[in-house]
């Protein structure tokens, strides 16, 4: 239990919840002592609006950020005090305010934030309409408040400026190893591998943004304040696990060839399922002592478990004897080489929070990694560009316009004593996509039932204001802390928080708790009917420009392979730019098949085909991934005519499904039946070998087997590649004619 509670202090929310309650408490407290409490709630109101907007960045983009958002909330509720008293003013400025500001969402999370932000400061601004010198009065100290935050906050930074990034990397590495023990999870003899497959695919979309968070926060300190010794661990460390997953996905196993060969020899499937378990715990295991900030080596001794597996190899292919086992221990060869790679690096990040680290250490690998980053660029021309229906931002705009001047009049009309937590609740729930609405809806208005029950019981034993006023504080930090991660129990503790200052602040006020729980009711209502009925921007809307992307990203990827194989020359940054966008992009697909499955069934149009086509598009990026891997590794043979003619092909299908998708005419198509000549030629090429073989040749020759082991892999891509792509264009027909 105090290891838990441990974790949760040291972690990132919690951190940042502290830094919201001490903004939000010091003012209160201070100016409760000098007699003006409601200047010092306004303040801490400035503080909390402030705290949404504070998204992980560098010092400098933090302030930048931060100061936009202070300013421009404060204006804007200026704004609405000062037209409020005009209605033919008022109804046109809040109207442009609340359509405009969510618009600003088409620049990043950044400015989603510092528009949400902004949203909750102008419907608190209906809590109490200010007149003349109390107006401005009013809005500068909105402004303080956000300022004071700032001031916390840049503290915090100073205290402990590299902790987030540390516990980025722990979220990674620990996300890290659940994909990892899924991969070993694979080779149990019953399981269930599609949904196997379903889980890392899901896992992928979550890596994939924690990727490019942690990648935009290092190379942001490291262009703006050069290479420190924690920036230089930070960025190795990260570097190590990228890798670690593009080689994951990279080297794919046909599980099903795999127990077909060797159920009868369960030893050797077993010993590699014990490795793969190890390698997991170990990135498991390191990513715990990073949070606890410990650097002994892990006990998981992964090389035991490496020669383990090379015994069982030795053994398996004494017992088949040479001949027979050749083509096996070929493959258990190339399952041993992936994962000594996977313990090397494994290793290297260890080894790289033990010691120091200088710049010589990256090898020059992260100029090539700020390559593929790219810096903030805020035109007005993509602001202009999205107004139109085909914009999700827009849409999301003008429904969440709607809806609040709905949720004001409503409250307006109707006998509700706070019409703007009517608005809040709107703001807070309604976003872009229906899933995450409806989600959000249900959990906030079960934990403001949750928060209202406990605040009934806990009010019912009329508690000593001090016990209050702590209860309000703390219950503030904690529903500040699980609202990320755990929406429910965040919403019950910030009801609890609400309750309390309004018991502290009116205690004669009895029906506070059925008043929050009603005005919840409707907002969260009105969220969810707004959702599904004012210009919803359903999945499959978005879905065949994302399958068209990814289809893009594969063959642009497979055409540097390719040039790669031909030319033998060194990997440059068009060939890493093709890799790196075609695991987004496909990252991007299964992101929207995962919001597309949160839909009404009735909106989940070709779910099959968009499944299908995900699970083919990652499968073919796998495959792609492990023959650029081992051509970058290994020295290859030149590029037969039939290896190029077989890419062709492949970037053929690859070519008609984009036009399929686009309603354009077919290129022309080869009938010649690739998979069997490759079939015929790998079959050739076995016969020689045990010609070889049988004729005594020189069995142990590093470049024979290095040959035959290339020979292997590459045709046996060749056919998958082919295969996935035939599958591709046949899915693709399915779904533009359905």
């Amino acid at each position: 239990m105090l290891t838990k509670i441990k974790e949760f202090t040291v972690g990132t929310n919690f951190t940042n919840a502290l830094k919201a309650g001490l903004s939000a408490v010091i003012p209160v407290f201070i100016l409760y002592n000098l007699g003006d409490l409601e200047a010092g709630l306004t303040i801490a109101l400035g503080a909390l609006f402030t705290f949404p907007s504070d998204i992980p960045s560098n010092l400098n983009h933090k302030i930048k950020g931060i100061t936009v958002t202070v300013f421009l909330f404060s204006i804007v509720n200026l704004l609405i005090n000062l037209t409020y008293p005009y209605p033919f003013i008022f109804f046109p400025v809040f109207t442009l305010l609340v359509f405009i500001i969510p618009m600003l969402s088409v620049y990043g999370q950044r400015a989603t934030m510092v528009a949400f932000s902004t949203l909750l400061i102008i419907s608190i601004s209906f809590s109490h309409i200010h007149s003349g010198w109390e107006m401005i009065r009013h809005s500068l100290l909105l402004l303080s408040g956000g300022l004071f935050y700032l001031f916390i906050s840049v503290v915090f930074y100073y205290i402990n400026p590299h902790r987030y990034t540390e516990l980025q990397i722990e979220n990674c590495i620990r996300l890290t190893s659940k994909y990892l023990k899924l991969r070993g999870d694979l080779w149990e003899i019953d399981s269930n591998r599609k949904e196997i497959t379903k889980k890392q695919l899901l896992l992928q979309v979550e890596l994939n943004e924690v990727h490019e968070n942690i990648r935009e926060i290092l190379i942001r300190n490291r262009t703006d304040y050069g290479s420190s010794n924690q920036n230089r661990k930070m960025l190795l460390a990260f570097i190590s696990l990228v890798e670690i997953m593009e080689l994951a996905i990279s080297t794919s196993f046909d599980h099903n060839k795999l127990h077909e060969k060797f159920d009868k020899h369960p030893i050797v499937l077993n010993t590699y399922q014990d490795l793969a378990y190890t390698l997991a715990k170990n990135l498991k295991s390191l990513s715990k002592k990073i949070k606890q900030r410990k650097t002994n080596p892990s006990k998981n001794n992964l090389i035991d478990n490496l020669t383990k597996f090379e015994n069982a190899i030795a053994e398996y292919g004494i017992n088949l004897g040479k001949l027979d086992a050749s083509e096996g221990v070929l493959m258990l060869t190339n399952m041993l080489h992936y994962a000594e790679k996977q313990v090397e690096k494994i290793k290297n990040i260890e080894n790289t929070f033990i010691s120091n680290t200088k710049l010589k250490d990256l090898k020059g690998r992260d100029k090539e990694f700020e390559k593929l980053y790219t810096k903030d660029y805020y035109p007005l021309s993509t602001l202009i560009e999205n107004f139109s229906f085909s914009s999700l931002e827009f849409r999301h705009s003008l429904r969440i316009t709607v809806t609040l001047l709905i949720g004001f009049i409503v409250g307006e009309i109707l006998p509700f004593q706070n019409v703007y937590w009517i608005l809040i609740t709107i703001v807070v729930i309604m976003k872009p996509g229906y899933g995450l609405t409806k989600e959000r809806t249900f959990n906030r208005f079960l934990g403001t039932i949750i928060g209202g029950v406990l605040g009934f019981v806990v009010l019912s034993t009329e508690p000593n204001p001090m016990i209050l006023g702590v209860l309000t504080i703390l219950f503030l930090i904690l529903g500040l802390s699980f609202n990320p991660s755990n929406y429910k129990i965040g919403t019950s503790f910030i009801t609890l928080h609400v309750i309390f200052i309004f018991a502290l602040l009116n205690p004669t006020d009895d029906d506070i708790i059925l008043y929050r729980i009603l005005d919840t009711f409707v907002g969260a209502t009105l969220a969810m009917i707004a959702n599904y009925f004012f210009w919803p921007f359903w999945e499959f809307l978005n879905t065949n420009e994302n399958i068209e992307n990814s289809i893009k990203a594969n063959r642009n990827y497979l055409k540097q392979i390719s040039i790669f194989y031909n030319s033998k020359e060194a990997i440059n940054t068009n060939y890493k730019l093709a890799r790196n966008q075609a695991f987004i992009e496909i990252g991007n697909l299964m992101a929207s098949f995962q919001r597309m499955l949160q839909e009404p069934k009735s909106k989940q149009n070709k779910l099959q085909q968009v499944y299908k086509l995900t699970v083919i598009n990652n499968a073919l990026l796998s495959s792609a991934a492990s023959l650029g891997t081992y051509t970058q590794t290994h020295k290859t043979t030149d590029a037969s005519e039939l290896f190029n003619i077989v890419f062709d092909k492949i970037i053929l299908n690859l070519d008609n499904s984009i036009l399929l998708i686009k309603g354009e005419k077919y290129l022309n198509e080869s009938d010649t039946s690739l998979s069997d000549n490759l079939s015929e030629s790998f079959t050739e090429l076995r016969k020689i070998r045990e010609k070889e073989l049988m004729q005594g040749a020189a069995l142990d020759s590093e470049a024979f087997k290095l040959k035959m082991e290339e020979s292997q892999l590459v045709i046996e891509q060749l056919i998958w590649l082919t295969n996935l792509s035939d599958n591709i264009l046949k899915t693709t027909k399915t779904l533009m004619s359905s």
